[in-house]
């Protein structure tokens, strides 16, 4: 395999075959492929785009860069899911056990804050002790012994998708349709799954604010995930708001166990985390039909199994025996706790989430870069959705802050991120639509 030849290929716009792509990335491993034929290759890739099969080939290779795990033992259907991001998206977090409580294993791969979006490991390591990178004979007693596990990707996990995802961030290439699809189904490949359902977030607080955008990228990854073997298929999602209401890391593991507890009946969140539950349970073929899904997942919510299940989680990776029971004595709280309140009486109508998610990340809750500490304890609480009605002087968020000239600032911004009409706003869907 001669590097620069399949460059030179990619470059001119041919389509390359799975040897040359496989080739490509066994050098990218092994470091046989230098920084600059990486960022030349990525760089061509970006501007000649790919074909469903040379992506198909990308992700395949990428997942056979490293281990691929093997649950054939533990006789349950591997399922997981993944969300492309947004602000107050803590759906994993109860969505994970709730599956698992009607049946699926989910031994669930996921990330940490990605710009204005939070992370599900950064919201986990909140909790004292939980290890986001067991060894694997723990990882696989958890999800044998409770039916998940959310970790940390591990380093012989698709190791050529982290050392072509860092020449991606700095040579201005990750919005390549191509590679971020094989980046995503890559790893979810590499944890031995049957089925994967994708949440693909559309609006001004998602990195796809078009649906058109979204729709492209999600016909990707249902595609290329179904060409590899992995049956898949996609929610779209709206992000024009916050999904849970608060953002930041502690926050929303409280928020996680209110909602678990059976006290965010009717919010929007309730609806993406139970769709997508339907979704896994019909996929891998525990319900017939989403409505028998639905009831299976509420079921499980309200006798508090789904509650057990996440404590067990918790548990069983390090964390407190007693956390769902008594959260408020581990998890940090901010110092400075400010109230943001309506500045005119009418209805809440439009929300710039993105700024909101780099309000958290400004107060500490998130990283400005990859060695900043995180401050577990900041954010913003008590978000009240879209088309809600308020007078003037009414608490419409409350800023969690280290101290009280951070909370103020924040505070400030936060209205100007909001918006107050006269009239009651057309309320948007949340669920947008579907891709299989």
């Amino acid at each position: 395999m001669i590097p620069q030849e399949i460059i030179r290929r990619k470059r001119d716009g041919q389509e390359l075959t799975p040897d040359e792509i496989a080739d490509f990335i066994a050098g990218l491993t092994d470091e046989s492929v230098s920084e600059a034929q990486a960022a030349a290759f990525a760089m061509a890739v970006y501007f000649k785009g790919m074909s469903r099969n040379e992506t198909v080939a990308l992700t395949v290779a990428m997942r056979d860069s490293g281990s691929v795990l093997n649950w054939d033992a533990i006789g349950r259907p591997i399922a997981d899911k993944h969300s492309t991001g947004g602000v107050g998206d803590n759906v994993s977090l109860m969505l994970a056990p709730i599956v698992a409580a009607c049946g699926l294993a989910v031994p669930m791969i996921s990330g940490r804050g990605l710009g204005h979006t939070g992370g599900t490991l950064d919201k986990l390591q909140a909790i004292p002790g939980y290890d986001i990178a067991p060894d694997a004979t723990q990882f696989r007693q958890v999800v044998e012994d409770v039916g998940c596990a959310i970790i940390g990707q591990t380093a012989d996990l698709a190791p050529a998708d982290r050392r072509l995802y860092a020449v991606r961030d700095v040579t201005a290439t990750v919005e390549s349709i191509p590679m971020i699809t094989a980046s995503i189904l890559s790893k979810k490949l590499s944890a031995g799954l049957t089925s994967l359902v994708l949440d693909v977030k559309v609006g001004n607080g998602a990195f796809m604010a078009r649906r058109e955008e979204a729709e492209v990228l999600a016909r990707s990854l249902v595609d290329v995930g179904n060409g590899a073997g992995l049956k898949t298929t996609a929610l779209l999602t709206d992000m024009s708001e916050p999904l849970a209401d608060a953002a930041g890391n502690a926050l929303e593991i409280i928020n996680c166990l209110e909602f678990l507890a059976g006290r965010k009946a009717g919010s929007r969140l309730e609806t993406v985390v139970l769709a997508t539950a339907a979704e896994m349970l019909v996929q891998a073929g525990l319900a017939a039909v989403r409505s028998e899904a639905d009831d299976m997942a509420r079921k499980v919510l309200a006798s508090g199994e789904a509650m057990e299940r996440f404590a067990r989680m918790v548990h069983g990776l390090g964390g407190p025996a007693d956390f769902c029971d008594r959260p408020q004595a581990y998890l940090p709280t901010a110092p400075v706790r400010l109230a943001v309140t309506a500045w005119q009486d009418g209805y809440l109508c439009a929300c710039d989430t993105r700024a909101l998610g780099m309000a958290v990340v400004a107060l500490g809750g998130g990283r400005m870069r990859t060695t900043d500490a995180i401050d577990s304890s900041v954010g913003i609480a008590g978000l009240q959705p879209l088309g809600t009605k308020v007078s003037h002087g009414d608490a419409i968020a409350i800023v969690h802050a280290a101290d009280l000239p951070a909370a103020e600032q924040v505070a400030d911004l936060m209205r100007r991120i909001y918006r107050i009409a006269e009239e009651r706003p057309t309320s948007a869907p949340v669920l947008l639509g579907r891709v299989e």
